[in-house]
């Protein structure tokens, strides 16, 4: 992969994945991207997980013939980018290294050694000249490491933006769902929490003319820009991405399933323009995270369990609270066989959570659906739509 004639792609794909960070299913395996820049001093961008070390190096290799690397910057020290930085040391012992204070200090952690003879220590605004390529330094802490630097090359307008703007999938692996589908569960998934931060880097790059975004996952973006950009300010402002109502949903014997698609079908009667159902006991647990995001109505229907809500539901709860999930409605559903507990025990999980406002009707089902219970659909469905 040739990002211009002076920047190339030296990344490996991962096809023997199963679970990225060991729990995200990535049935499209994944991409570790590593990148050279070439001119009077060549740059290494980044290096990639354990088990790619030689096939990283011999891309480098092959990309330099008889030259060799000045440099290996070092942006991000999660291990899928770092895992070979004391193998690229040992087959280029001439090169620095060019990092954070905070990274370097992680290296002795991994390491036993925080290569203090190659040290090349780099801040916010600090520059790196490589002949007619310039390296800009851009500090951007907990996106989504406290250790993490971005690098804008100036001369061809290329931001390397670390974790930013990845995707799951290997690039030699076609999606054709396109690139913000698997972008938008691996942002809400690993990113999600760290909102605040992203948008102080998305104001730092608002001072850039950037033509291309390298991440460290996923494929180079090169073309519309802004859309990329775009996405970013919106999941990371927690805003509404799309119109639509999401309805997350757990069943024991299949009646809270059975209310859950009758107000399903009310809501489209209605007029909503998209409406997403999802089994949590059954769907991947980021997917559902992705649509709760994306959509800026959620109704959560569950039945009552062990006196509070069943299991899956709190946890699906617990991890958008976790990612500080926000500026939504929220509606109940709730099912129990003698005392209904689930609405109350559901909203008390949001208690920490800011900016969520609860629905005014609430629906309450006594085992299964019926004529009362339609008419609270009703009326739940009105509101929500």
């Amino acid at each position: 992969m040739e990002i211009s004639k002076a920047i190339k792609y030296v990344g490996v794909d991962d096809h023997k994945i199963d679970l990225f960070e060991g729990q995200f299913v990535v049935p499209n395996g994944m991409a570790y991207n590593s990148y050279v820049i070439l001119d009077e001093k060549i740059a290494v961008m980044d290096s990639v997980d354990a088990a790619f070390g030689k096939e990283w190096l011999a891309n480098i290799k092959a990309v330099l013939g008889s030259k060799k690397p000045d440099y290996l910057v070092v942006q991000h020290m999660e291990m899928d980018h770092s895992a070979n930085i004391l193998a690229f040391t040992k087959e280029f012992p001439e090169a620095k290294i060019v990092s954070s204070k905070m990274a370097f200090v992680m290296m002795k952690s991994y390491f036993e050694t925080d290569f203090a003879e190659k040290q090349v220590v780099v801040g916010e605004g600090s520059k790196l000249e490589l002949g007619s390529h310039v390296l800009n330094f851009i500090t951007a802490p907990n996106v989504h490491w406290p250790e993490v630097i971005m690098t804008y090359e100036s001369t061809e307008k290329v931001l390397f933006a670390a974790d930013g703007f990845g995707k799951f999938g290997a690039n030699d692996v076609e999606d054709p769902e396109g690139w913000a589908c698997e972008a938008r569960r691996y942002y809400f998934g690993i990113v999600g929490k760290f909102g605040d931060f992203v948008q102080a880097v998305l104001k730092k790059a608002a001072a850039l003319d950037i033509k291309t975004i390298c991440s460290l996952h996923g494929p180079v973006l090169s073309e519309n820009i802004g859309y990329y950009v775009n996405l970013y300010d919106i999941w990371s402002s927690y805003g509404v991405e799309s119109e639509g109502t999401m309805i997350a949903y757990t069943s024991v014997y299949g009646n809270t399933k059975q209310v859950v698609e009758k107000l399903a079908e009310m809501l489209k009667a209605k007029g909503c323009k998209k409406v997403v159902v999802a089994d949590l006991a059954r769907e991947d647990l980021h997917e559902c995270i992705e649509d709760a995001f994306r959509y800026g109505k959620l109704i959560l229907a569950s039945t009552t369990y062990c006196g509070g809500v069943f299991p899956k539901m709190r946890e699906f709860i617990e991890n958008l609270t976790e990612r500080n999930y926000q500026k939504r409605t929220v509606a109940f559903v709730e099912n129990g066989s003698w005392g209904p507990q689930a609405a109350k025990t559901m909203a008390a999980l949001f208690a920490e959570s800011k900016d969520i406002k609860f629905a005014e009707n609430k629906v309450t089902v006594k085992i299964s659906m019926k004529e009362d219970t339609l008419a609270q659909l009703e009326k739940l469905a009105d509101e929500m739509k």
